[in-house]
């Protein structure tokens, strides 16, 4: 239970926007409707390497996008009519240091239509959770026309309970939601050879894993003008580029690269990060992974790229 004197502290103001600059919303008309409205979900299977603790460790990481209703109040799934529809990615990054093992996990719900003064294409809401031997670390920040709310708690010491809000007056994006900005199922809409200069929320594991404070950092979002053919996990492709340079007022400035297969659905198959994180595509399918939780199930891991988990032994 969160004590009653956990304080509501004012943050940082948002970096104005260019006044040239006028983002639009990405379009979720039918050809959207005809891919993720068919009862299932994308999965995608990731080679990963994460920079931590001064070493760059190799995991996997697992990419969940699907569509499903979402109510406005309690900001959760949920069924009935008081409901819109959002894109969800649920990113799992699971990686070992030594002796234990690090897993990350981040939640980025995107509106699929307008909904109570946000546009289609807004972050909604974004939580994130990490793991490990050390102790585990939770935060939540949630979306509205105004203001965004955020909320905090962490093993670590001065970071235990944090509370507070941001006043917007311009449109704000997220970067834990350029992983569906790259595949044009989040704002703001970006043609290639164009870029868009936003206002972006930090990342939620750059605040709970680096111990930087919540901020909303200056960023430009660029897709090259040009396609290339490249060789991935779903054949040799034409892909097109998408950038993400992000300005930190305290912290060094980071590169987001995206490849991003040029036909629909438009899946990343590489994603790199000026910190030296990489993400690989390994494998991809659709399915109701939710049904896939008996014995046997673990056999669809292969459909993915990965392998079913070997048994902890002494």
């Amino acid at each position: 239970m969160i004590r009653s004197a956990l304080a509501a502290v004012l943050l940082a103001a948002p970096l104005a926007l260019p006044a040239s600059a006028a983002p639009e919303v990405p379009l979720f008309g039918g050809a959207f409707a005809a891919t993720w409205h068919d009862g299932k979900a994308e999965l995608a299977g990731y080679a990963l390497t994460f920079p931590r603790y001064g070493e760059e460790r190799t995991g996997t990481a697992v990419a969940i996008t699907v569509t499903e209703p979402f109510s406005w109040e309690p900001r959760v799934k949920a069924g009935g009519a008081d409901t819109f529809g959002v894109v969800k990615l649920n990113l799992m990054e699971d990686f070992p240091t030594g002796v234990y093992d690090y897993n990350l996990m981040t939640s980025a719900f995107v509106a699929a239509e307008p909904v109570e003064g946000l546009p289609a294409g807004a972050p909604v809401k974004l939580t994130f959770t990490a793991q490990e031997w050390c102790g585990h670390a939770f935060q939540q920040d949630v979306f509205f026309p105004d203001k965004l709310e955020h909320r905090s708690f962490s093993y670590f010491e001065g970071k235990a309970e944090k509370a507070g809000f941001f006043r917007l007056d311009e449109p704000l994006y997220a970067e834990d939601a350029l992983f569906l900005w790259a595949r044009g199922l989040a704002a703001p809409a970006v043609d290639a050879g164009e870029e868009a200069a936003v206002s972006l929320y930090r990342s939620a594991a750059v605040v709970q894993l680096t111990h930087v404070p919540p901020r909303i950092d200056a960023a430009v979002l660029e897709r090259a003008a040009e396609t290339t053919q490249m060789d991935t996990a779903i054949g040799r492709i034409a892909v097109r580029e998408a950038t993400v340079k992000v300005e930190r007022s305290e912290a060094p400035a980071v590169e987001h690269a995206f490849w991003v297969e040029e036909a629909p659905p438009h899946r990343v198959v590489k994603w790199t990060r000026s910190d030296g994180f990489e993400a690989v595509l390994i494998g991809v399918d659709r399915m109701p992974y939710w049904s896939l939780n008996g014995r046997g199930g673990e056999e669809a891991l292969a459909r993915i790229g990965l392998e079913k988990r070997p048994p902890l032994t002494p």
